[in-house]
């Protein structure tokens, strides 16, 4: 007898928000608080980034955009390359449904932007724009910055654009198609990697190869940012491998972000797993 496919559907996401639990569990277990931390570079970026609770003249306007993503019942059809939803595997998505699944959270956009704001790369790179509420908040914490961000999917990238048409965003550039063909030509192009934000195909073997690729064009100023780094087993061994390269010197674990660093001060490899 064959199990039907919405059941087996329900029961792979229960089973995902099961272990996604215990994993956050085992985290506010472990996590460290500011007292904990010797590294003055740590310790500030926690009291001007993490702690900073003041309130941004963009988060207002950015977040006007989600509401109306979020309302919007038009429906599209979505070139999925990567892992995808785990709520939603057909390829006619309402924009509602891509907004409610997909949008980094306010608070993790409001953490990019004060990141952004605080480090003031010039180079912004983002794989994974989905409808563009992540590349705005980069955008709009270093309006010099600029920002280039790959989507998959034409029809979700021309709605992530007329976001960014909005909001007056013209320090960002989309590119789209499939990342494995899009990253090598990009990188090349902008030959300089300040910030890059990977919430792309999460799965262990592409996560790795965007990793790999981005490795010669970075610096020892350079900061990369990993979304959901224990949404997976795939992606729990892609960060640990991430964590273990030569080139890396510091990362921070915020369960749902993780933040990796190349700074030459660190002679010994630091790995944190803070609280947020």
């Amino acid at each position: 007898m064959q199990i039907p496919k919405c059941i087996t559907n329900t029961i792979f996401a229960a089973v995902s928000k099961i272990k996604t639990a215990l994993r956050y569990g085992k985290y506010l277990l472990t996590a460290k608080s500011r007292y904990e931390v010797h590294s003055p570079f740590v310790f500030n970026l926690i009291e001007d980034v993490l702690r900073d609770k003041r309130h941004y003249y963009a988060f207002d306007e950015i977040e006007s955009r989600r509401d109306g993503l979020l309302a919007d019942e038009s429906v599209i059809v979505v070139e999925d390359f990567g892992a995808g939803s785990k709520i939603n595997k057909t390829p006619e998505r309402k924009i509602s449904s891509i907004a409610k699944n997909t949008l980094i959270s306010p608070k993790f956009g409001q953490l990019l932007f004060r990141l952004t704001n605080y480090l003031q790369p010039e180079q912004v790179f983002e794989i994974g724009t989905s409808l563009g509420i992540s590349t705005l908040y980069l955008a709009k914490a270093c309006p010099k910055s600029t920002i280039t961000t790959l989507e998959g999917s034409k029809t979700v990238a021309a709605k992530a654009t007329e976001q960014f048409n909005t909001l007056e965003a013209q320090n960002i550039r989309i590119v789209t198609g499939e990342f494995s063909t899009t990253l090598p030509s990009v990188l090349a192009e902008i030959k300089r990697l300040d910030m890059a934000f990977i919430d792309g195909n999460h799965r262990f073997a592409p996560t790795m190869a965007y990793f790999e690729l981005m490795l010669p064009y970075l610096h020892e100023n350079s900061v990369l940012i990993f979304d959901d780094i224990h949404w997976s087993d795939e992606m729990e061994k892609a960060w640990e491998a991430v964590k273990s390269n030569p080139q890396v010197t510091l990362t921070l674990d915020l369960f749902f972000k993780g933040i990796v660093f190349f700074r030459k001060d660190f002679k010994q490899k630091s790995h944190l797993i803070l609280q947020f």
